[in-house]
């Protein structure tokens, strides 16, 4: 029984155990997570807006100090080593790739641009080129447009693209953010299919989405976090039998937002927690009320927020 724990233990690429991260040291996002991604896993994190999802992958690719937010409790360690205060350039020189949610590609840079930038920490021409064969062959439309601007691309070429520029480095993990949002159902089964094709190449896989039966359906395992909480982990076709997954899975098609149980009382820090709130729950503030209190424009926009039954559309809405 040792031996397997210990085998378990060694296998292990990412380990991330008891984690807790506050915003601002006044909202606290995460609470007592844990997850583990093997090597040759592929493992899907699933939950609505404002769950956490987010927050988890800015710790564990070092991205969290940039918004204002801390690890207070818990460690995340990648490769057998504690990243909680590391760089995201010593991440992915140690081989961590994220492909962010909204693709975050170089608009006006070209394809074969954006894929060299991609491998902007390789110092080997040899693995420059390796890489750049493998993304084309995963990606044959990116060949074919390498001279075109990248901002001129459809959705779902953006999309390969930003997954492309996360391979150059040939990482031993890839961490996706949501990589079929806004796509259409062809080109969502093309992604699909592209990440399992990544996985069986020897990359672990740590996939975030919303589309619940799309990664389920290529994941080993999963894990449901709801509220900063994992609620429900296991394999993944336990997962998509469990009639209270199934339940969930059609819940997060609503989103609910809790009003934070903890506001600023420092007016300055405010505004601060207003915007990582709204940003949280991937809000578009399309009107902000402009009292002559922070703490006043706080309450009139946590009151202000009006959510439509379309997961990936979250208005606000000024009130008089």
């Amino acid at each position: 029984m040792e031996s397997t724990t210990l085998e378990n233990r060694e296998s292990l690429i990412l380990s991330v155990e008891n984690l807790e991260v506050v915003y601002n040291e006044v909202i606290l996002v995460l609470r007592g997570i844990s997850l583990n991604v093997s090597e040759g896993e592929i493992v899907a994190l699933l939950g609505a807006n404002g769950a956490g999802k987010t927050t988890l992958l800015r710790s564990i690719t070092g991205l969290l100090d940039i918004h204002r937010g801390r690890i207070t409790k818990g460690s995340v360690t990648f490769l057998g080593q504690k990243t909680n205060r590391d760089d995201p350039s010593k991440l992915v020189r140690a081989g961590l790739s994220q492909v962010m949610e909204g693709r975050r590609i170089f608009a006006e840079l070209t394809v074969e641009e954006n894929l060299r930038a991609g491998a902007y920490t390789v110092t080997s021409r040899q693995k420059i080129s390796e890489a750049h064969d493998r993304v084309v062959s995963l990606f044959p439309v990116l060949a074919s447009r390498s001279r075109s601007t990248a901002g001129y691309l459809s959705g779902g070429e953006q999309q390969m693209l930003a997954i492309g520029r996360a391979l150059m480095t040939s990482p031993k993990l890839l961490v996706l953010d949501e990589p079929s949002l806004g796509l259409a159902p062809l080109l969502v089964q093309q992604i699909r299919d592209i990440i399992e094709t990544v996985n069986k190449q020897g990359t672990s896989v740590l996939l975030v989405e919303q589309n619940a039966t799309m990664a389920l359906s290529i994941a080993n395992r999963g894990y449901v976090l709801e509220n900063g909480r994992i609620v429900r982990e296991g394999p993944s076709n336990e997962l998509l039998q469990d009639d209270d997954i199934k339940e969930f899975v059609e819940s997060m098609n609503v989103n609910v937002i809790e009003r934070p149980k903890s506001l600023a009382t420092d007016e300055s820090k405010t505004e601060d927690v207003v915007e990582h709130f709204l940003e949280e729950v991937n809000t578009n503030l399309f009107c902000v009320v402009q009292p002559t209190s922070p703490l006043l424009n706080l309450n009139s926009i946590l009151d202000g927020i009006e959510l439509m039954e379309d997961y990936d559309s979250v208005i606000s809405v000024c009130k008089d």
